[in-house]
């Protein structure tokens, strides 16, 4: 029998509905919600047969098996909230939310309604991380002591700083809205999370640009082209613009391992370079999509060498992400049949929130190093074990 799927919010995330919206395949989506008219139409369109509504209630109310939470980052909590309290299991966009109290408040709903609670943490399944992850696992480099990574975000003028991205409010800031990707990889690669952050950053290029433009009803696509270049001669920014367009962080992780990340939202090229350096060995990706090269150095050379060995990013599926929306997407309805582990965690959702959040504030105070709060150990374990209460809690119960 098909899983029944709401959709809230049917938006720049609503490709996922190609991996979603399969009946007869084990699940259809029956119920979508958004308050814009143009995604009711687009939601019409693909999926007709399905419930189409502005209100959460009657989405949650029509027997919906699980949802999706797609909306902007500033509604997760609220949304995600809603639905754990009504007793529906939650595919929740990344990042987890904007505020680290938020999120923490989240994890606390799911564990206390026994909600299962699912985090779209795509860059998980991408192919070039995956590879990554298998050589270190595999023990190529040993043991892990750094990992220092470069975000050449070449499209973000187009992606993040014509629509609500650009205003902090909404997002917080792009170490959050776009690095949380980024900072749960480094932990995932470094098998740590931070506990301590410093960052230097700022809006060094698109706050000088004055042409501004509210484009309420449009969306990304409607403005996006590879002409829009220089970042300099962009045109119809977002009339609040105040994230940062560039950015710096130091981290330190558990077990004294130490961690770099750059972002740059005016770089003529789009991709992330990965470099995980060891006891014995690092490990370094060129590339970011099927057919890019990640290279492992594990002999001493001289100088400046090719690589010992290298590895090619397999081919996948022609999918979201190289592959890895269909994946997660996967692993999502089968949390919800079947629950278990997964290789998102909302514990490390939360720990990428954290590591923004205050990385952002570092950057906007004095770049001060800042601690990263902890969670309860009873609440990171209740996540451990695939969501499910204790054998001690159920017997008490």
């Amino acid at each position: 029998m098909d899983l029944h799927i709401g959709i809230i919010g049917f938006g720049a995330r609503s490709t996922l509905q190609e991996e979603v919206h399969r009946p007869g395949h084990g699940s259809r989506i029956t119920a979508v919600c958004d308050l814009a008219p143009r995604a009711r139409a687009d939601a019409r369109a693909l999926v007709p047969d399905a419930l189409i509504t502005d209100s959460l209630d009657e989405l949650l109310a029509s027997g919906v098996d699980a949802v999706m939470v797609l909306t902007p980052d500033d509604t997760h909590a609220a949304l995600t909230i809603r639905a754990l309290e009504a007793g529906v299991p939650v595919f929740c966009e990344k990042p987890l939310a904007i505020d680290l109290a938020d999120a923490d408040r989240m994890l606390e709903t799911a564990r206390r309604t026994g909600t299962r609670l699912y985090i779209g943490h795509n860059m998980r399944h991408m192919p070039v991380i995956t590879l990554m992850r298998g050589l270190i696992q595999d023990g190529r480099i040993g043991q892990v002591k750094a990992v220092w990574v470069r975000h050449f975000v070449g499209h973000g003028g187009d992606f993040y700083f014509k629509d609500w991205h650009a205003d902090r409010s909404r997002t917080t800031g792009l170490l959050l809205q776009k690095g949380a990707h980024d900072l749960d990889i480094i932990h995932w690669l470094a098998g740590a999370y931070t506990e301590q952050v410093a960052a230097m950053g700022g809006l060094s290029v698109y706050g000088d640009i004055t042409d501004r433009r509210d484009r309420t009803g449009e969306r990304m696509p409607d403005w996006f082209s590879m002409d829009n270049w220089p970042p300099t001669a962009l045109t119809g920014l977002h009339p609040v613009v105040d994230v940062e367009d560039i950015s710096m962080v130091n981290l330190r992780l558990e077990g004294g391992i130490f961690a770099s990340y750059q972002q740059c939202h005016f770089t003529p090229d789009y991709w992330r370079n990965y470099t995980v350096i060891g006891t014995e060995g690092r490990i370094e990706n060129f590339g970011d999509v099927a057919g890019s090269e990640v290279r492992l150095w594990n002999r001493r050379h001289a100088g400046a060498a090719d690589a010992d060995e290298v590895f090619i990013v397999p081919e996948v599926p022609d999918a979201g992400h190289d592959g890895a929306d269909a994946l997660l997407v996967a692993e999502f309805l089968r949390f919800v049949r079947h629950g278990g582990l997964t290789a998102t965690s909302p514990v490390a959702a939360r720990e990428a929130v954290a590591a923004g959040i205050l990385a952002t504030a570092s950057l906007r105070g004095d770049g001060s190093a800042i601690s990263v709060p902890p969670l309860d150990p009873d609440l990171v374990a209740y996540f451990e074990r695939g969501q499910t209460p204790s054998s001690s809690s159920s017997s008490a119960a």
